[in-house]
């Protein structure tokens, strides 16, 4: 039994070792924050992309340009259901925009090096309810941001309107082990009732993106590719 009990610790041992690399720093990295409701002045410096891509009647914009590869609920690893998308481009780092897929206020923590949040105070579809929209992956794996320079670290509630430049893909993954390829991670989180964000990386912390963007986008009944149907979403 002695023996059982010591293969058994070893074992939990070399799961937590391994599993630490790939998910531990996000685990901090996202978690909810405070912060404070107040207009930054130089919000109107931001840029306006004009390549911007809608589903008729979709309240978002897709937030930025390629093959959106892991859907929502998507299993990872076997272990965890994906809380956001995976929108991967195809022409590398820094190159293909991210835009905000609506109005509301940016915030950039000082420790994030490639995300950012946004609080959208009045949500589209289901009024009184406050939502924010989180982008991540947006620097190469050394840490070079491929956010934009009016949003650097320490910004808090900047305004911003649907279609703003944020920055530019990457595959920026803090310090795990686990390589990825250049994508946008996008994901729409719950406020936690008194004013911040919650956890992104809990999938009940967040909404299913689908109706938000006129497609079927959860992976219990998404299309490959999808399309642009705004008449059917996921129940």
């Amino acid at each position: 039994m002695k023996n059982f009990l010591k293969w058994l610790l070893a074992f939990v041992i070399l799961v937590l070792i391994c599993t630490i690399p790939l998910y531990g720093p996000s685990l901090f990295r996202r978690g909810s924050s405070r912060v404070q409701y107040q207009q930054n002045p130089s919000s109107g410096a931001l840029t306006i992309g004009d390549d911007l891509l809608q589903c008729a009647a979709a309240p978002f914009i897709i937030p930025t340009a390629g093959w959106i590869g892991v859907l929502y609920d998507d299993s990872i690893f076997s272990t965890s259901s994906h809380s956001g998308l995976d929108i991967f481009g195809l022409a590398g780092n820094g190159v293909t925009p991210v835009y905000a897929a609506y109005d509301g206020y940016v915030t950039r923590l000082p420790e994030w090096v490639s995300a950012v949040i946004i609080r959208h105070p009045r949500d589209p579809l289901a009024p009184g309810r406050q939502i924010w929209t989180y982008y991540a992956h947006m620097a190469d794996a050394a840490g070079q941001s491929y956010i934009v320079a009016d949003i650097p670290p320490g910004t808090f509630e900047l305004e911003v309107k649907q279609g703003t430049l944020l920055g530019y893909q990457g595959d920026y993954n803090s310090s795990s082990l686990r390589q990825i390829d250049t994508h946008l991670h996008f994901s729409m989180v719950l406020d936690d009732g008194r004013g911040n964000f919650r956890n992104e990386t809990d999938i009940a912390n967040t909404i299913d993106p689908s109706p938000y963007l006129g497609m079927r986008l959860n992976s219990r009944c998404g299309d490959r590719p999808p399309l642009c149907r705004p008449d059917v979403a996921c129940p």
